[in-house]
């Protein structure tokens, strides 16, 4: 069963909102840098890179597009500036589709494992959106069928564990928690425990954002792990980190420590909408080589998105005309 069917409709059109700024911002930088030239030559070639620079694309990311672009010219001889925007929408599309990002549509609970539910451990600093992705990754995951259990092993805040017990009641799924200050293993394992006792199908967990010494989070993410396989030999089925995108290169700091720290296995890039910064997107994609499952582009529970490759570029470069 595939997820998010239930608001294709309003999909395009929140996927095209989200990354107005991004686009707005991106292609003025470009109308300037090419402003008076009639075909791309090395002076555009240098304004390029610094808005993709300046656009949170990244620098290893922007200079593999630029020598990209390159080749073209020198195969082309004469590339017009009016193409521009073409060539750098195809070039992106297949350096995303080169670093094996596959158009999902979000997770599908695998078939045939009787009795054990589906586990996501999700990661990321405090401030990213990672409780509000939980909340509403549950509502789609319910919405599509799926039974969901909710896990509070984030025992350092109260806010943390307050803010997943209402979306748990808003979603109408059930949370498991201990007191403040509890062993987070100890709360993963009582969550995996109730869900395998009430047949849940998949399993969301919640864990602590301090962005602590590398080891000290190893370590504790390790424990966590190794308590759960106690219940499900193979849990979790997925580390997800969640990133908040409005943070540019911040993001892609977060991602480093977290990626040395843990096993992460897919990401979710929230906070989009209303930010310029869209280009992170790209970067995280190229430079990390783990698929971006999801995209947050609002405060709705429709607003996370499974991200496609496709529909990303296409919106991004997206004629108004």
């Amino acid at each position: 069963m595939g997820f998010f069917n239930f608001f294709n409709k309003q999909k395009k059109e929140t996927l095209d909102n989200g990354l107005a700024k991004t686009k707005e911002s991106v292609f003025g930088k470009i109308a300037r840098a090419v402003a008076g030239k009639s075909h791309v030559d090395d002076d555009v070639l240098d304004n390029l890179e610094e808005v993709l620079v300046t656009s949170d694309v990244g620098v290893d990311t922007t200079l593999k597009i630029i020598e990209h672009i390159e080749a073209r010219v020198a195969r082309d001889k004469y590339v017009n500036t009016s193409e521009l925007n073409n060539i750098l929408r195809e070039e992106i599309s297949n350096l995303l589709t080169e670093n094996n990002t596959d158009d999902t549509e979000g997770f599908t609970v695998p078939q045939g494992s009787k009795g054990n539910p589906y586990v996501i451990l999700v990661v990321g600093v405090n401030g990213v959106g990672k409780t509000t992705t939980i909340g509403k990754l549950a509502y789609q995951f319910k919405q599509a069928g799926y039974s969901v259990m909710l896990g509070a092993a984030d025992t350092f805040r109260a806010a943390a564990v307050e803010q997943l017990c209402i979306w748990g009641e808003r979603v109408g799924v059930p949370v498991v928690k201990q007191q403040m200050g509890s062993d987070p293993a100890s709360v993963a394992f009582d969550t995996l425990s109730s869900a395998i006792a009430n047949h849940a199908d998949v399993v969301l967990i919640d864990t602590a954002g301090r962005l602590h010494n590398k080891v000290g989070l190893m370590n504790e993410l390790t424990k966590i792990k190794n308590v759960m396989k106690k219940i499900v030999p193979d849990a979790p089925d997925d580390v997800m980190l969640v990133l908040d995108g409005s943070t540019g290169q911040n993001a892609f700091e977060q991602a480093r420590q977290f990626t040395a720290a843990t096993d992460v296995t897919s990401m979710a890039i929230t906070k989009l909408d209303g930010t310029a910064k869209g280009g992170v997107v790209i970067g995280i994609s190229d430079q990390f080589r783990i698929p971006v499952r999801y995209i947050g582009l609002g405060e709705g529970m429709e607003d996370l998105q499974p991200f496609n490759r496709r529909e990303f570029v296409d919106s991004l470069f997206k004629s108004e005309a």
